[in-house]
């Protein structure tokens, strides 16, 4: 299905407050753009906003849904320097921008905000709602698993395949690959499998096929120490709703930390899913029924 992709020029933060040529991050807009209820969903750390058109397929009758392409993937601009890959408040601005933007668009009030967050996406949620006096507050926070304790472990098997930039001959063999290190994403169908692969890979002159993502987002993982994140003292500052999906088979949210996660700070709701690691990836109809619920209990849309 052809999605129409939006552009968002928004400055350059830098790691070492050196100027920068400013960069467009990309999104897909779904729904009525005079629907004051609106959903952001932000995708993991290697994805892109297609992983989402499943659950903006069902959303978009309730509410208006745009799906973002962080800076480095997906439709979005590269970034000149890769140390600003691993400049959070880089992430933060451009969350704000979008938040600007959007805002810009409406003259009606009050807008409702809700933020579905994968993985990295979701973290990136969670700083924005704890920022004062944002354009639009966030109402609603949905994360799929992560949570503020990510132990060194889980990272470690990620920086073995995040940033190698492989090459394959063809789609086939690409889409292959994509599900071998995807496979903690949990039973997908054919087509969903199907609509990952077109949408995350990127086809070369030659004819090989790489992944749709500048491999530099790695820099962290390649010049650091990789030890636990400890977020909770963000964590404890929550106090939007918040619904957490976790997979059982999660190495990224420990079932000590999801149980955590319930009595401090937001006191999220928490989902278990069977059969899934990191991460649930929102697209079969339990998943999309559970955050379609949660989102729209007791909003105005």
């Amino acid at each position: 299905m052809k999605i129409p992709v939006n552009r968002l020029l928004v400055p350059t933060l830098s790691a070492d407050d050196k100027p920068r040529e400013p960069h467009h991050i990309a999104y897909t807009d779904w729904g009525d753009r005079n629907n004051p209820h609106i959903v952001i969903c932000v995708h993991g750390l290697t994805r892109n906003c297609r992983d989402f058109d499943y659950l903006a397929r069902t959303l978009q009758a309730d509410c208006r849904v745009v799906c973002v392409d962080v800076v480095g993937r997906g439709q979005s601009d590269w970034l000149q320097e890769a140390q600003d890959y691993e400049y959070y408040p880089l992430y933060l601005a451009d969350a704000i921008s979008l938040l600007n933007h959007l805002r810009s668009q409406y003259t009606t009030t009050p807008i409702v905000l809700d933020w579905v967050g994968i993985s990295m996406g979701g973290l990136i949620g969670m700083v924005t709602a704890l920022q004062p006096n944002l354009p639009i507050p966030i109402n609603r926070l949905v994360i799929s698993d992560l949570g503020p304790l990510i132990s060194a472990v889980a990272l470690k098997r990620i920086a073995e395949y995040v940033g190698k930039d492989p090459r394959f001959a063809s789609f086939e063999e690409f889409k292959n690959y994509m599900k071998l290190i995807s496979v903690s994403f949990g039973p997908l169908t054919d087509e969903q499998w199907e609509h990952m692969a077109i949408h995350s890979a990127r086809a070369y002159p030659d004819g090989s096929y790489g992944f749709r993502y500048d491999p530099r987002i790695a820099i962290s993982f390649k010049t650091h120490e990789i030890t636990d994140i400890d977020l909770w003292t963000q964590w404890d500052q929550l106090n939007v709703p918040t619904l957490v999906l976790r997979g059982i088979n999660s190495d990224i949210l420990s079932s000590e930390t999801a149980a955590q996660m319930q009595v401090r700070g937001a006191k999220a709701k928490v989902v278990e899913l069977p059969g899934i690691g990191h991460a649930p990836m929102l697209m079969d109809n339990n998943q999309i029924k559970i955050v379609r619920d949660f989102i729209l209990n007791d909003s105005a849309c």
